[in-house]
């Protein structure tokens, strides 16, 4: 099914917004202090293509470890490209958005556009990856969050 729906996503919109993600990574390539910026323009771009099926999550969730761009710096990293890219690309996104729900078949695409514009606001710290592997890690997450409180509460009665 995800495979119907990429293909009608490509012809009806995700090209043209995956377009907009790599013209964002080339303009920060060629500032040479954007290249990592500029990376993160063509992973989320290809996902932009092709966006049914996989899901964007934080590398912190993911690797259940810090590293720089899901840390303090990825934070500015976030900020300042909101400033120069991000709010136009979400903005492409919300208006692509509104396009696909005049009607009930371009619903699904429509929300799909407004994740994109939440992954477009900060993108520094995420990685993309299938539905299930997104799913394994936050239950994983989950598991984990549940034996450190089962922990920190001690022996007793549940309550």
């Amino acid at each position: 099914m995800s495979a119907i729906g990429n293909l009608l996503w490509f012809i009806f919109g995700g090209f043209v917004m995956g377009l907009g993600w790599w013209l964002a990574g080339l303009i920060a390539f060629i500032t040479v202090v954007g290249i990592p910026w500029g990376r993160a323009c063509f992973v989320i771009g290809q996902f932009a293509f092709f966006p049914f099926g996989k899901e964007a999550i934080s590398r912190h969730e993911l690797s259940k470890q810090e590293d720089i761009g899901t840390g303090s710096l990825g934070l500015l990293g976030n900020i300042i490209w909101f400033i120069f890219a991000g709010l136009w690309l979400a903005l492409g996104h919300v208006g692509s958005a509104l396009l696909c729900f005049v009607t009930i078949i371009g619903i699904p695409f429509g929300i799909q556009h407004l994740k994109l514009a939440g992954i477009a606001i900060a993108p520094i710290g995420k990685t993309i990856v299938t539905k299930e592997v997104a799913a394994a890690a936050r239950q994983q997450g989950t598991q984990a969050h549940l034996a450190k409180i089962r922990a920190d509460r001690g022996p007793g009665p549940n309550l």
